[in-house]
């Protein structure tokens, strides 16, 4: 199973809400992207699912601290790219989330609260050549809650019973990434040293990579000659699906 041909972007977003699973989902996947983005002045939110705290790789560093440690990170890391609402939900579990109703009504309440034009999240497909990182369960089941929650439960006025006094919003666009075969590139050369700042922001997740562009670059040089840029650019890839 794969995804259709990407749809055309619309040309007019104004307002971006960008959902992950875990601290640095983001800043891996689209932070050159994003990046780009708050430079033409779009207004960009993250809502970051769990606080990561199955992840980072020190074990001298006492478990019941990484969720602390892995927000403080996804914020400053969202501040190298000059985003400045960053929110994280309760109550869901790195390594155990799934597309629960629950999940779904939280995303349902950020979507009808930000009233986005577009919403970038990660794939609800596998890919199976690369089960590693893109295919997470957790990724999997993020990408799933949220095309959910655009469609249908944030323009039903009725789903959701409890979100009554939030007026009903409807996502034109999802951007996913990460997913099988994505198709629309976004030339990120000019902001590739962001991404890398955001992504060292992450020391837990990052520190052990002694230099990440050698690390990232042989994937966005790929991404860049998939999508027909200069032999020297480097990309980011997403499938665009419409919801309107």
């Amino acid at each position: 199973m794969t995804f259709p041909p990407s749809a055309k972007p619309i040309s007019d977003a104004q307002r971006v809400l960008c959902v992950a699973a875990h601290p640095d989902d983001l800043d891996f996947g689209c932070s050159g992207t994003i990046a780009a983005w708050v430079a033409k002045g779009l207004d960009v939110t993250y809502v970051i699912v769990t606080r990561g705290e199955a992840g980072g790789f020190d074990e001298a560093v006492p478990r019941a601290e990484i969720p602390g440690i892995r927000e403080a990170e996804q914020r400053a890391a969202a501040e190298e790219l000059g985003v400045s609402t960053v929110e994280f939900l309760d109550g869901y579990r790195d390594g155990i989330v799934t597309p629960s109703l629950e999940l779904r009504k939280d995303l349902t309440a950020a979507i009808r609260r930000h009233r986005p034009d577009r919403v970038v999240t990660s794939s609800p497909l596998r890919r199976w050549e690369r089960i590693h990182g893109p295919s997470h369960p957790d990724h999997l089941a993020v990408g799933e809650a949220v095309t959910c929650a655009v469609y249908p439960d944030a323009r039903n006025p009725f789903a959701h019973e409890d979100l009554r006094d939030v007026p009903p919003w409807t996502v034109r666009e999802i951007w996913f990434f990460g997913g099988p075969s994505p198709d629309h590139g976004i030339d990120v050369t000019a902001t590739f040293d962001r991404k890398l700042a955001a992504l060292r922001a992450h020391v837990s997740q990052t520190e052990r990579h002694a230099d990440l562009r050698a690390f990232l670059g042989p994937m966005h040089r790929a991404n860049a000659r998939a999508a027909g840029f200069p032999e020297d650019a480097l990309a980011e890839a997403f499938t665009v699906i419409r919801t309107a």
